[in-house]
């Protein structure tokens, strides 16, 4: 699939400098047009976050009062066998040349199948059409309707959604060095969750790009390691 893509797209997160502040969170949110649909639907599992924050806590020693908390940014891991590619009935996600694990909005019938299939469980399915103004309730109510980014659509009821890695910035970024006459360079593109790190916890970059500090992070880091579902890719 990869033999003549000119990028293969990757994020690197550093977990010892995650503090669980959620600005990627709310970054990705107002970035993607992900509604904020309210305590009650949240109680019900319905909430419509591309990306979430994992805490886990440990006990340290024998006292009960002191606890480790870990923060691990849980987003699509865009695996490269993705289990919910294969049970997809209408192929509406599939994995593109660039490694990126897409998602066809207007091609998904709601079966969910990606979702119960999804190890990391990061897709949200829309139960409510947010955008509708008569369901205020759930949508984006004036004027908070302007807010939207026109770079990416709002999503309709029914259908699945995840992370895309922006990739309507991998689009801009590629399009400006087009019309550029030159190459995309490292850190031409940074998807919102990474721009909006405090701490620089989140990296985006192309491991085709040897030179590329999310290629050197995954690949020389004393510290590396790879989710299950992906391994190291080949030399470019």
């Amino acid at each position: 699939m990869y033999k003549n893509a000119k990028h293969r797209w990757a994020m690197a997160i550093d977990l010892n400098s995650c503090t669980g502040c959620s600005a990627c969170m709310v970054a990705c949110s107002a970035e993607n047009n992900c509604p904020t649909v309210g305590p009650e639907l949240e109680r019900r599992g319905r909430d419509m976050f591309w990306i979430r924050i994992d805490r886990f806590e440990e006990k340290i020693g024998g006292d009960d009062s002191r606890v480790d908390v870990r923060h691990v940014p849980m987003m699509c891991q865009h695996c490269n066998d993705a289990p919910c590619e294969i049970v997809c009935p209408v192929y509406a996600t599939y994995h593109n040349p660039e490694g990126l694990n897409a998602q066809v909005y207007n091609r998904c019938v709601g079966t969910r199948y990606c979702s119960n299939n999804c190890p990391y469980k990061v897709r949200a399915f829309n139960f409510f059409d947010y955008s509708a103004p008569e369901k205020a309730t759930f949508a984006f109510p004036e004027p908070l309707n302007w807010q939207l980014n026109p770079d990416v659509t709002v999503r309709s009821k029914g259908v699945m959604e995840k992370c895309t890695m922006c990739v309507q910035r991998i689009m801009d970024g590629k399009g400006k060095a087009r019309d550029e006459n030159r190459e995309v360079r490292d850190g031409d593109i940074t998807p919102a969750c990474a721009q909006s790190c405090p701490t620089n916890a989140i990296v985006f970059g192309d491991l085709m790009d040897r030179n590329s500090k999310v290629s050197k992070l995954s690949r020389e880091d004393s510290r590396r390691y790879w989710s299950s579902a992906n391994s190291t890719p080949s030399p470019a």
